[in-house]
């Protein structure tokens, strides 16, 4: 089994979307360790807020695998199949981290670029898995977080935890 850590988003009624994707990956991988979930700005276009958290999950599914289901569990709950990178979501999974991978496989970089990019990606990672280690840096999610310019991305607790958003 590999330890994998996957991003969700959403920024079309994401208190619909989160629970709906949430429910869908605990079916494909088990259990699943959830972050707190955060709001925050569209990155790259303009758009309502997104809502944004991490899990952490086990899977012995390889990486190719893992991206086909994740994308099945995306185009079934109103993602376009064409959808651009920069534009709304009803939900977006992407892999962050997939054991201690360093590269592309599958067509699938890893560990993703925007976890050391975007605090909606490195906060909750860090608040879930602080003592974690970034296999491409070597350096803790925690470390990471504490030396983020987070004014530079404000985000704000949303009032519903990720407990919460699962029932």
């Amino acid at each position: 089994m590999t330890r994998l850590f996957l991003g969700l988003g959403s920024n079309i009624e994401p208190a619909r979307y989160l629970p709906l994707g949430l429910s869908e990956l605990e079916a494909l991988l088990g259990a699943l360790r959830i972050s707190p979930v955060y709001e925050g700005a569209a990155i790259g276009f303009s758009g309502a807020p997104f809502w944004n958290l991490v899990i952490e999950a086990q899977t012995s599914l390889a990486v190719g695998e893992l991206q086909r289901a994740i994308r099945t569990i995306e185009y079934a709950h109103g993602r376009p199949e064409n959808a651009s990178r920069f534009s709304p979501r009803s939900l977006d999974i992407d892999i962050l981290v997939y054991g201690d991978v360093c590269g592309v496989v599958d067509g699938v970089a890893l560990p993703r670029g925007e976890i050391l990019e975007n605090a909606f990606v490195l906060r909750p990672l860090a608040e879930l898995a602080a003592d974690a280690i970034h296999p491409g840096v070597n350096k803790s999610f925690g470390e990471l977080w504490t030396a983020y310019d987070a004014a530079s991305q404000p985000l704000s607790p949303v009032s519903l935890d990720a407990e919460s958003l699962r029932n």
